[in-house]
This record gives structure tokens, sequence and C-alpha cells, in this order.
């Protein structure tokens, strides 16, 4: 089945809660009102993240609501010698607390746990403001800063809106925007992670809908220069059905070129061995050098996921929308394994 563009103004779910008119589109079109999902609160799911990267590190903040477990995480990663840092606050049943915006386009994530506090805010113009203060963050150094994110003149987003294999009630509505340049100071302890416009850039996951019982996914992405043009990706798959929308794009300078199916090969025996990616279309041949590794296990009751997260560099070719070849190396960048079961 070919996939399907959407490009003009629908709703993602109808009148009764079930979801409908999947597809994909280059922008937010999709209206989607959590109050209209016909599911238990239990099963919804809503996540905002950010990738942010420099030459020296790399910062992934993370705030999500799945109902039976509520998840505020920052993450920073020395690119140069391997170190990285973690701090992870868990809440039993939000259940919708977060206050999550429905649509990715406004609103504001704020989360206050103690004296840790993490801010998600969008602006005009497309510009958002990532505000992040723990006291404590790993090895009793705390982290503080503010990085302010843009995006490129007229850039396209890749949005999908799928359903899931044999749950007619659930679905994915996400948003990926690998695009944005960033720049800002995050205070690590004595340090200062300095993110400078142009030398720094920044990768926008958002994420709703209803979780199926089990789930598995790939994602990676990752974004820079290349020859003069700023370079990114988003790639992935999973256990949604992606028929009618992949969640395959390459960008230069903000605007989407589209692919089919992507696959991912991992080598069984060590993940930290090169990866390689290629399309079925035959416009992507990837190769992705991990760097380092992180293994994320979660549990609530009957709710339980385990992500293994690696940060790296990729390196390939890509057939544009007109047929141009692209080659680009050493991109920065991050991939997963995500598994749900519930």
């Amino acid at each position: 089945m070919p996939q399907k563009e959407i490009e003009s103004p629908v709703s993602a779910l109808d009148s009764s809660g079930w979801p409908v008119n999947f597809g994909w589109s280059r922008t937010p079109c999709f209206f989607y009102d959590p109050a209209l999902v016909w599911a238990p609160r239990r099963c919804v799911s809503e996540a905002d993240r950010y990738i942010v990267f420099s030459p020296t590190h790399l910062v992934i903040t993370e705030v999500a609501d799945n109902g039976y477990l509520g998840y505020t995480g920052t993450s920073v990663v020395s690119l140069k010698d391997k170190k990285r840092t973690t701090q992870i606050d868990i809440r039993m049943f939000p259940l919708g607390n977060f206050e999550m915006p429905p649509g990715s386009e406004t609103g504001a994530v704020r989360q206050r746990h103690k004296k840790t506090s993490l801010d998600f805010v969008s602006m005009d113009g497309g510009v958002r403001i990532i505000k992040a203060d723990i006291p404590r963050f790993g090895h009793h150094r705390s982290l503080r800063g503010e990085l302010v994110l843009t995006a490129p003149p007229g850039a396209e987003s890749l949005i999908t809106h799928s359903p899931w294999r044999g749950e007619k009630n659930s679905f994915c509505y996400s948003r990926r925007s690998p695009w944005y340049t960033a720049e800002g100071v995050i205070q690590y302890g004595t340090s200062e992670l300095i993110f400078t416009k142009g030398n720094a850039w920044g990768i926008f996951d958002w994420n709703r809908g209803v979780r199926p019982r089990t789930d598995l996914h790939y994602w990676a992405s990752a974004g820079g220069m290349c020859g003069g043009r700023q370079a990114a990706f988003s790639i992935g798959y999973g256990s949604a059905d992606s028929s009618q929308g992949t969640e395959n794009a390459f960008f230069v300078d903000g605007k989407l070129h589209k692919l089919d199916q992507v696959t991912f090969h991992i080598s069984p025996s060590n993940w930290m061995l090169p990866w390689r990616f290629t399309s079925n279309d035959n416009r992507l041949e990837m190769i992705f050098t991990p760097h380092q590794q992180r293994v994320e296990r979660n549990r609530v009751l009957f709710y339980y996921q385990k992500r293994r997260q690696f940060c790296g560099f990729f390196s390939g070719r890509v057939i544009l929308d007109d047929g141009s070849a692209m080659e680009f190396s050493s991109l920065t960048g991050f991939a997963e394994r995500s598994r749900t079961l519930f």
C-alpha cells in the first residue's frame, strides 16, 4: 500500500474516540483531543523529548506520562571521554496529571519534583526553550541552565499517525523535528557546557497515543552540517502499522525528503559494533558507529519498559526527492531500541 500524505487539517480521532485518518504529513495538521480518547487513562501515553548536542556533549531531556508511570529524565553524555550522568524521577500513576499539551506547536511542559525543575516552552516563530535546574545531578554536582532551539525558515517536520496491528483503539501520533539549531549554556558542577548556534543542534521527539499491550520500537536521529548545508534525519519502525506513513525521512536545510521502509542491521552478539541501515527503495545506505550506550529499565505493577540507548556518529549516502545524491559523514546522533510490556 502506498504511503498516504495528509495535506489538509483532519482529526486524529472520530466522534466516538476511535483513531482515524492514518498517514503522514509535513506539518502538524492532525487535531488531537485527549478527552475524546476511547481508552482507560492508564493506557494513554504522552511524551516530549529533546536531544541537544555539540561537538563535545549530548544532553537528553524527557518528560513522559505513561498512565501507570510518570517519567522525568535528564542525561549528559560526554562525547570525548565516554562518561555519562543521568537523573531520573519516577512518579506513580500520573494518569494525566502532567498536563501535557495536546498539540506539538504551542503550550508548555513544566515539571517540579522536590527541588528539581524541568521546563519545555514553545514560543512564537517555532522557537523552543529548555530550562533545567537539578541541585543534585550525579556525584553531588548541580545542573542548571537554559537552551534555545531555533527552527530553520520554512522547516518541515515528519508527522505520522499510525494504528497498532491487532488493536483497533490503539494508535501512535508522533512528530519528529531533527533540524533545530541550539544555543545556550548548561552549568554542570564547576564546568560549563556551551552550545553555540551553527555548532550545536537539537532534535524534538513528540508522541501521543494509546499503548498496545506490547511494543518493540527502533528509532535513530542525527543532524549537523554537510558541505555547507544542514543535514538531518529521523528513521524508525516497530509494532505499529506504518504502511500508510513510515517514520523515515531525511532533511536538508529543514526540507523533508520522504523515505519508505528502513531496516536496522545490528550485530546480535555485540551492539557496540557498527550498525548498518538500508531502505527498501535503495535511497539510504548508512553506517552508525556507537560511541557508548545506556540501558534503562522501569517497572510499575504490570507496566515494564526497557530501553537501550546509544550515541555516536552516522555516515552514509541518501538519494533526495529530486534524484540527486548527498553524501554525509560523522553526523552526531542517537539510536535506541525500546520494549514495552503492559
